[in-house]
């Protein structure tokens, strides 16, 4: 099963960077096409803003994958593991109900954003506003198996150490037992 999520999210990464290739090749493009023939494309413009959200937002759940989102970790270094571990489980609690609540205001607006089309695309706006379906459901997922997870106690050495901003070594994990 770990081996699909990761075959998963590995997808996702493929999928921002070709998100990232075509946006920079139409900005590239319709840059040049200004410049030198003063003309531009369009569709370019309004696309490549489209990939842009796509990216910030299929960014944003393989980041909270990777905790690699910032942190506040000025009070939380002052705890112990057990104050830690609970700071981990109300935050993720926290980010559990904002990307439920996220994922809730995107489903109430879905016939509104389906039924509106782009100026230049005409494409349905569902697929730009959409994307709050796919993140507010996989970052709600993602924080609510970290709580299950933190809750019995499966809290490694590694994941209390990064929540709190020290960025230990093997050995020096292996020292704190």
């Amino acid at each position: 099963m770990q081996r699909a999520i990761d075959l998963f999210y590995k997808a996702l990464e493929v999928f921002l960077i070709v998100m990232l290739a075509i946006m920079t090749v139409m900005v590239f493009a319709n840059v040049v096409l200004r410049y030198v023939f003063n003309s531009g494309l369009n569709v370019s413009e309004e696309l490549s803003r489209y990939c842009f959200v796509w990216v910030t937002f299929v960014g944003a759940v393989v980041t909270f994958r990777e905790n690699a989102h910032l942190g506040i970790e000025t009070l939380v270094m002052w705890f112990g593991r057990r104050g830690r571990v609970l700071c981990m489980i109300l935050s993720n609690l926290i980010i559990a109900l904002c990307s439920a609540i996220f994922f809730w205001g995107t489903w109430k607006q879905f016939e509104i954003n389906a039924s509106m089309h782009a100026p230049v695309t005409g494409l349905s706006m569902i697929w730009v506003y959409g994307i709050g379906l796919f993140t507010g459901s996989f970052m709600c997922i993602i924080a609510l198996e970290r709580v299950i997870r933190f809750s019995a106690g499966r809290a490694t050495d590694a994941e209390v150490a990064a929540f709190a901003g020290e960025n230990l070594t093997v050995e020096q994990l292996a020292e704190r037992g």
